[in-house]
């Protein structure tokens, strides 16, 4: 079980790392959110699934559960409460400026 957890552990640090890259070299809120929202749920729940693993079937597993459902509940509201603030407070999707 522990080798599986890592296993686990290290695919969801991977998509994190992912996540955190494309924070730093995109360009935009727009394409930001857009790496972030898919990269950071997965990562999150390879992370969150690896984490069960170690735990074993205890309390503690049917939480780790809970939190993985309001997640990915959650998660998708963010990023579409963030992307449309950004609209609504006027900010234009970055473009390729032609040379």
């Amino acid at each position: 079980m522990n080798i599986l957890a890592i296993i686990f552990m290290s695919a969801g640090l991977f998509f994190l790392v992912v996540a955190a890259i494309g924070v730093v070299r995109l360009p935009d809120v727009f394409s930001r959110s857009h790496a972030v929202s898919l990269t950071d749920s997965l990562g999150a729940f390879l992370m969150l699934i690896g984490v069960a693993f170690h735990e074993g079937l205890d309390t503690n597993t049917l939480k780790i559960l809970v939190v993985l459902v309001l997640l990915y509940i959650l998660n998708p509201v963010i990023a579409h409460a963030t992307i449309r603030a950004a609209l609504r407070s006027g900010l234009k999707p970055w473009k390729k400026e032609n040379l």
